[in-house]
């Protein structure tokens, strides 16, 4: 594979989360990275700013646009977000891995392009807080049985840390995806992630997209730290 086909299997693979509290941020963001990046993650505190709008903006620019809204709810309010979800222009969408919530989606997404993905465990929690919230699962087994459960209800991938990316492509497939918050390159502060790894690391151990906020947005110059990210994918990819 040559250098420019590995940087762009890289961007197919890079999503930049939008982690930021204004419409205005997020836009001075997207054109600072310019064609460095083709998708965009949306999650709470950009979409409860007045940016769910700007799902179809970006999706009428050629971008792509993660929607990492972890739905969760009776399954007909589950199926009618998914199907607002659609009307946005999302290409990916997260649900809490729960059986009924992953039907639902699943029902509501059959035929479209949209990829549902089940969230697992979160990358900000651990052992610990597992425990607290009285789960009697450890962390790999509670993510590996909703791994499993997204497979057989037939959605389209599922959020992971990398930690447990390798556990998990085997059990999975080819096919699915596994999307890896909490990534980070060599030498960065991991802010609030708990299960971390850098972006070579995540791609070998089986992740087909990683999601990268702070790293990013937060950094100086934005298109040179998604560059450094993609060339460090990119040679993963080779």
């Amino acid at each position: 594979m040559s250098a420019d086909t590995s940087l762009d299997a890289a961007r197919e693979r890079l999503i930049v989360g939008l982690d930021v509290s204004t419409w205005a941020e997020a836009e001075a963001i997207v054109d600072a990275l310019g064609d460095e990046i083709t998708w965009y993650k949306i999650g709470y505190q950009l979409a409860f700013a007045g940016g769910l709008p700007l799902v179809g903006e970006l999706a009428r620019a050629g971008k792509r646009v993660f929607l990492d809204l972890k739905l969760l709810d009776i399954s007909n309010t589950v199926e009618k977000g998914v199907e607002s979800a659609m009307a946005l222009g999302a290409s990916m969408l997260t649900v809490h891995a729960y059986p009924h919530a992953m039907r639902a989606a699943r029902r509501a997404s059959e035929g479209s392009a949209l990829t549902v993905l089940g969230v697992t465990v979160l990358t900000s929690l651990d052992e610990a807080d597992l425990a607290e919230a009285g789960y009697g699962l450890s962390i790999p087994a509670l993510v590996e049985r909703r791994a499993l459960a997204a497979r057989e209800i037939g959605i389209g991938g599922v959020v992971a840390s990398a930690e447990e990316a390798a556990r998990l492509r085997p059990l999975v497939g080819d096919e699915m995806a596994i999307v890896t918050p909490g990534i980070r390159p060599a030498g960065a502060a991991p802010g609030d992630q708990k299960r971390v790894a850098t972006p070579a690391a995540a791609l070998r151990d089986g992740a087909s997209h990683l999601v990268v906020a702070r790293p990013i947005v937060a950094a100086e110059r934005p298109a040179e730290a998604a560059r450094a990210i993609l060339r460090e994918m990119a040679g993963v990819l080779a």
